[in-house]
């Protein structure tokens, strides 16, 4: 599989450990050590949502994977939702145990960074800002998280994925995860396109057999849709203040705080969880689940079935391969190289050397990436980013820049500037296809920008006869769009 190959020579596929660009999101009470060994067998990486867990429960879930025969995981923390004296006492755990990566989220602690950093464990920040991404760098952060306001369960900032993820790419030098309602093949695609190195799973992950969280909670995200998800202050107990959580909608939700606090709705041995708490229900609960907090991403809507974790994770990869330029397809013998060559003006001026071809390459990667973005920006999403992040429509172009650009961190002179459209930016990638491809040798190279050259021909445009030569079939009729 070629994401499988490609993945392995990612720096954040490296730094966690992993072979998939793909990452189990750290769930508080959702991802224990059952579901993240699930993960972990099928070569992605896992987080065990340990936030205002006991040490002891850390040590026991840690045990369980590390039995499991996985060595490469992590464990999240949130300092900010744990009280000082017991966050000491998990991060003496987690280094005593020597857990080799860790997650933190919400506001930045540059201390517990360094103390991390200090034992050698590999620090990964969750992220709702540049601002905060670029604190978090300088933190001492290995990778960070970028996470849309499209994310389930506590959502950071306000930005749609589609824009925050580039712009959080651009302004830290740390490789870059992209997080918020993705559960598709071709989501993977497009925040590769975007600068991602790998995407976070939450709602998807939690939809499995393996997941912690109480089959009602599985249930109702299977019947659910993105519509049905809000964005809402209403669960708070156990948080800072100003958290929002990104829920399926419910009437306790609408009723929001107006119903007085202290009400006892259910209990997890013995201990008992109050309504407008931050719990969501897990398999170790009783009572109201429909009175919980049911932790929802916008890509909810694309769970039709609650599966393994393995074979959701099989879905994505198998979604994304099939979403990625079939080159061999595309080049049909009346579309070779040596035929395509017809359709260019001007004499043949020898070879081009490498750097022009790789000028020419990232000339044209910057053109795709903009179509990419301009086709997200088609979808204006509402101020709470009650849309799935990103159109499926984009992972056409974001495929190819897969092939392309897979270690090219875009900058923001790639960003889509004012004033040209998507055809104005097709037109443009055709011309510096147009300029290179008659100059370059017979390579695997030149029979991909072959290749995509007719991906970018509008349907059945007619080749002037100023470009017409000799008996080529290309020039006895039109271009179809493949």
């Amino acid at each position: 599989m070629r994401i499988r190959q490609a993945s392995k020579t990612r720096e954040a596929c490296t730094l966690l450990g992993c072979e998939l660009p793909i990452v189990l999101a750290g769930m508080g009470g959702v991802a224990r050590s059952e579901l993240v060994s699930a993960v972990s067998a099928t070569g992605a990486f896992g987080f065990l949502g340990m936030v205002r867990e006991p040490p002891a429960l850390i040590e026991q879930e840690v045990g369980r994977v590390r039995d499991a025969g996985h060595c490469r995981f992590g464990v999240n923390l949130i300092p900010a939702a744990t009280e000082p004296d017991l966050l000491a006492r998990q991060l003496d755990a987690v280094i005593a145990l020597e857990v080799p990566v860790v997650e933190l989220f919400w506001q930045i602690d540059t201390a517990v960074v360094g103390r991390l950093r200090d034992a050698g464990i590999v620090v990964v920040y969750q992220v709702g800002s540049v601002q905060e991404a670029r604190t978090a760098e300088r933190a001492g952060a290995q990778i960070v998280i970028a996470q849309g306001v499209e994310a389930g369960g506590h959502v950071r900032g306000i930005t749609p994925l589609r824009d925050l993820l580039p712009a959080v790419v651009d302004a830290v030098h740390v490789p870059v995860l992209a997080a918020g309602g993705l559960a598709l093949g071709s989501d993977l695609l497009t925040a590769t396109a975007l600068g991602a190195q790998g995407i976070v799973l939450g709602t998807a992950l939690l939809a499995t057999f393996e997941s912690f969280a109480h089959p009602y909670h599985r249930e109702r995200l299977v019947a659910a849709d993105a519509a049905d998800t809000v964005l809402t202050s209403a669960f708070h107990i156990n948080w800072p203040s100003d958290a929002p959580v990104r829920v399926l909608r419910t009437p306790v939700v609408a009723l929001g705080e107006e119903q007085a606090e202290g009400r006892v709705i259910g209990s997890e041995e013995g201990r008992p969880i109050y309504l407008f708490s931050t719990d969501s229900p897990l398999r170790s609960m009783t009572g109201d689940f429909a009175s919980m907090a049911l932790y929802a991403g916008t890509g909810v809507g694309e769970i039709k079935s609650i599966v393994s974790a393995a074979d959701r994770i099989e879905t994505i990869l198998s979604e994304a391969e099939e979403a990625l330029p079939a080159v061999d397809t595309l080049l049909a013998p009346t579309s070779s190289p040596v035929c395509l060559a017809g359709e260019f003006s001007g004499d043949y001026m020898g070879h081009a050397d490498q750097d022009e071809i790789n000028a020419a390459v990232a000339a044209l990667v910057e053109e795709l990436r903009a179509i990419v973005q301009l086709t997200l920006r088609q979808q204006e999403a509402g101020p709470s980013g009650d849309h799935p992040p990103f159109r499926p429509e984009a992972a056409a172009m974001a495929g190819w820049l897969w092939l392309f650009s897979e270690n090219r961190r875009p900058r923001s002179s790639d960003l889509p500037q004012g004033g040209l459209d998507i055809e104005a930016r097709r037109l443009r990638a055709r011309q510096i296809l147009q300029g290179l491809l008659p100059r370059m040798a017979e390579s695997d190279l030149r029979n991909t920008l072959s290749a995509l050259q007719v991906q970018l021909t509008p349907e059945f445009e007619i080749i002037p006869d100023s470009k017409k030569s000799g008996s080529n079939p290309l020039n006895q009729g039109s271009l179809g769009t493949v």
